[in-house]
């Protein structure tokens, strides 16, 4: 049946769903020639009754079957991070139940898990953030000991709180050198730009994006024993791969650019990049069968399978860029992984229908959705709450 979708100008246009998904059937090898991390969504738990400002009402059931989605198809998760909505509707508590639960579901199904450790618990107030560089360590201290103790490998997230309170990189310097010595098990260290976060403007002490990276190797030099990999989410290809190629032996470049990663993760003769991408999240099963093409060594194979999921992902990460887990959530619910398009925070209202209609017919002509007329059912059943349909 013809859809009218609308566009941004006012208009319609007609869209004939797909009627068959693409195969990609859970199971396979498992991924060997990258590491490939999915950010996770969270499910909203819709009948709670709370506001944007409430803590979040996470709708553990849904939550944890996402994830176990995740990892039938060999993806590890990243828990706990920006595609979370950390700092925008989940809050530390919030994250430190969501870790403790991912991490024993890891445990007992066998999948790979990382989680985000920040400072979240420092709240900013109305005057900003009024904290010194002690108890910004100590909110760090205390994640990457809950993250610890639930058995999961940790990701160092970039700090809001530390942003506003560093006064240039050697507080960045004593910080990060702090909490690497501590840290039981090699860490990942994720550089989060302010296009995610615009609080995380000038992190690493500088603007300047060349001395900015010069402070971030750093920290990574005097610690290579404890740094497992760095995340850099930039959207920038060629910035990533002059730093991965800056990295000390053994240290892994985990791609965040949600914008390049076909290229980023193929790599050159120089290197390549792992991944921990929000962008998996909705490409899980298409993501993994393309690693695995990349696996038996046909580099024109995984890009033939990615290289057209550029498109959606550019549509949902643009700009405002910090808005595409809306997007993602979106996507969740048309593929049937949650019985509702409602999130915590109330972030279901960030997006447009508009966008959310050209995400539907990016996301259908690449056959993600496993079951095409769930997909246009509840596509059909937003374009009427919005009172478009026909």
């Amino acid at each position: 049946m013809t859809l009218h979708l609308p566009a941004a100008d006012g208009s319609t246009r007609p869209y004939e769903p797909r009627t068959e998904p693409a195969a990609f059937a859970p199971g396979g090898a498992p991924l060997a020639s990258r590491t490939v991390f999915s950010a996770a969504h969270v499910v909203a738990d819709p009948y709670a009754d709370v506001t944007p400002d409430s803590p979040a009402a996470v709708d553990w059931d849904a939550t944890l079957a996402f994830r176990r989605h995740l990892w039938s198809h060999g993806l590890g998760v990243a828990e706990a991070m920006d595609t979370a909505q950390r700092g925008m509707g989940l809050d530390w508590a919030g994250a430190a139940e969501l870790i403790r639960r991912s991490a024993a579901e890891a445990k007992a199904v066998g999948g790979r898990i990382a989680c985000g450790v920040g400072t979240d618990q420092l709240a900013a107030t109305e005057i900003g953030y009024p904290y010194g560089l002690d108890q910004v360590r100590s909110a760090y201290e205390e994640q990457l000991a809950a993250v610890e103790t639930a058995g999961a490998q940790a990701v160092l997230m970039a700090s809001r709180a530390l942003t506003a309170v560093a006064k240039g990189p050697e507080d960045y310097l004593e910080v990060y050198g702090h909490l690497l010595r501590q840290a039981a098990e090699p860490v990942i260290l994720h550089w989060l730009g302010p296009m995610f976060d615009p609080a995380l403007e000038g992190y690493w002490g500088s603007t300047d994006l060349d001395a900015a990276t010069r402070t971030f190797l750093d920290v990574i030099a005097a610690h290579p024993d404890k740094v497992d990999g760095i995340k850099v989410s930039l959207l920038d290809a060629r910035r990533e791969v002059e730093l991965r190629r800056l990295l000390p032996d053994g240290v892994r470049c985990y791609t965040g650019d949600d914008f390049n990663y076909p290229e980023l993760i193929a790599g050159d003769d120089r290197g390549f990049s792992h991944a921990l991408l929000g962008i998996f999240d909705p490409l899980g099963p298409l993501a993994a069968e393309a690693v695995r093409r990349l696996d038996t060594g046909d580099t024109a194979a995984f890009r033939a399978l990615l290289d057209p999921t550029v498109e959606l992902s550019r549509h949902l990460f643009q700009a405002p860029t910090r808005f595409y887990k809306t997007g993602v959530v979106f996507l969740a619910w048309l593929a049937g992984h949650q019985s509702h398009f409602t999130m915590v925070g109330g972030l279901q209202s960030a997006r447009s229908l508009p966008h959310l209609a050209r995400a539907y017919e990016l996301a259908d002509g690449l056959g993600l959705f496993p079951d095409p007329a769930l997909a246009e059912s509840r596509m059909k059943t937003l374009l009427t709450v919005y009172g478009v349909a026909r």
